[in-house]
Parts: structure tokens; C-alpha cells; sequence
């Protein structure tokens, strides 16, 4: 017998407790933060790091699924921007995450987590398509779902993907992974002075053009209820803290700034 939120093929290893805030969540992971600090591609040790970060997480029994984004090997906008049609580069850059879902799940599967990488293109021969009820019974059966392939739409970005995978699965949140431990009014690296918000409301990040996801992800989530935590993938054990409702993070939601 299966039991809800964990692995059928590993039953017994999930500990779940009562104090987890979030029970099925969607952790958004952008290209850049696989790089670590290469200009591009892939760093290994910076993708091990995220795996080990997602295989504590699964031992709580949380229910969680990935949306990864291609920019550490491809944007297609920039593309664009060198002269390749705009289609053409959108699809490029979705093939970019393919692979980086590739990578996650094979560090991951080295470390006993079960995953799926499903992709809104269907390529079978690499990873399985995208059905949504089968994606709800992989996370059911406690394996880690990635999303790969973007919506499958040319002009829509991965954190459009994220807000519409998280709404599709009923996850509890977005969780989004940066190289920052919040949301800021302005990039902290190079401004000393941003201003960092504990809580903000989705139309302040609308309105004030927060760099927290882009306005269609923004409102999707708005429109579904569904808080979008941005917090800092570098620091060792902070995942596990956002889901315990612990550490240095920001909240966007329906209530606003304070």
C-alpha cells in the first residue's frame, strides 16, 4: 500500500511532522544559480549543493516539484536580441532547461531521490511528456517532479511556467530560489543601500517592478492565491528552513509590506 507523500519505492523514509508550513511545494530554480560561480553552465558542485538541499527536504516528506530555467546555457531573449527570431530562441533556451532538469535528476538519483523529469516538449526518448494527472500521482508516491521545457510556449518564461505548474499541482507555494535572501527594491550586490522588504503584496511588486518573477508569473500566482517565498539557495540547510517556516526570506502575498 502506497502512503500519501511517500515514495512507494521507498516507503517508511519520510518523516513527516506537524510543523512544516508547506506540504507540497514548487521550488523554482533559475538557470543562473546552476552555474554557481562559472560565467556559464554548469558548476558541479553548486548543482550537488541544490541536490543535497532537495534530499534533506524530501526526508521531511514534503511533496515537492522543480521548475529550472535555461539562462546559465541559453536566454532566449538574448538570443533574440543576436539576430535569431524570437520563436526560434525561445525554443532554443527551453531545450537549455532539459538539460539542467537532466542534471538535477541525475544528482539527485545519486542520492537515493526518485524523480521524473516531464517536459512540456515531448522528447521520449529523454524524459517523459507532461500529463498533469500523472505529474499529481508522482508527487503522491513521494517523487520529485521536474518540470523542464517551460510551458512549451515560445514568449513565456520559466517563471511563468513555475506560477502555472504550482497552480496546476495545488501546491501550497512557490518557493523561489536566488542568489539573494529576499526581495530587495534594487540589486543589493551593487546598491548598498536596497531596501529589503520581510513582506510584500503581489500589486507592490507589480507596481514598484520588484525583480521577484515577471509580471505574468506575478499575477498568476495573485490570481491563485499562492505566496511566492524568495529566499537564498546558497545557504546550506535554508530550504529545509523555509518549509518550518525558519530563516532569512521574503513573502509575497496578499498582505502588503511592513
Amino acid at each position: 500500500m502506497t502512503v500519501k507523500g511517500m515514495s512507494d519505492e521507498k516507503a517508511g523514509t519520510s518523516t513527516r511532522g506537524p510543523s512544516l508550513k508547506y506540504k507540497r511545494v514548487l521550488l523554482k530554480i533559475s538557470g543562473e544559480s546552476l552555474m554557481g560561480e562559472l560565467g556559464f553552465g554548469l558548476h558541479p558542485p553548486m548543482v550537488r549543493h541544490i541536490a543535497e538541499e532537495i534530499s534533506t527536504v524530501r526526508l521531511l516528506g514534503v511533496e515537492l516539484c522543480l521548475v529550472v530555467g535555461g539562462g546559465n546555457i541559453y536566454r532566449g531573449i538574448e538570443g533574440s536580441a543576436d539576430g535569431v527570431a524570437r520563436t526560434t530562441a525561445d525554443y532554443m533556451g527551453m531545450l537549455a532547461t532539459v538539460m539542467n532538469a537532466l542534471a538535477l535528476q541525475g544528482a539527485l538519483e545519486s542520492m537515493g531521490v526518485f524523480t521524473r523529469v516531464a517536459s512540456a516538449i515531448p522528447m521520449d526518448e529523454v524524459c517523459e511528456p507532461y500529463i498533469w494527472r500523472r505529474a499529481v500521482r508522482h508527487l503522491e508516491k513521494g517523487r520529485v517532479c521536474i518540470f523542464a521545457a517551460g510551458t512549451g510556449n515560445p514568449y513565456f518564461t520559466t517563471d511563468t511556467a513555475a506560477a502555472l505548474r504550482a497552480s496546476e499541482m495545488a501546491c501550497d507555494a512557490i518557493l523561489k530560489g536566488t542568489q539573494v535572501d529576499g526581495v530587495y527594491d534594487k540589486d543589493p550586490k551593487t546598491h548598498p543601500d536596497a531596501r529589503r522588504f520581510d513582506h510584500v503584496s503581489y500589486d507592490e511588486v507589480l507596481q514598484k517592478n520588484l525583480k521577484v518573477m515577471d509580471a505574468s508569473a506575478v499575477a498568476l500566482a495573485r490570481d491563485n492565491g499562492l505566496p511566492i517565498v524568495v529566499f537564498s539557495l546558497k545557504e546550506s540547510g535554508g530550504l529545509a528552513g523555509i518549509l518550518r517556516g525558519e530563516g532569512r526570506f521574503s513573502v509575497v502575498g496578499r498582505s502588503g509590506s511592513r
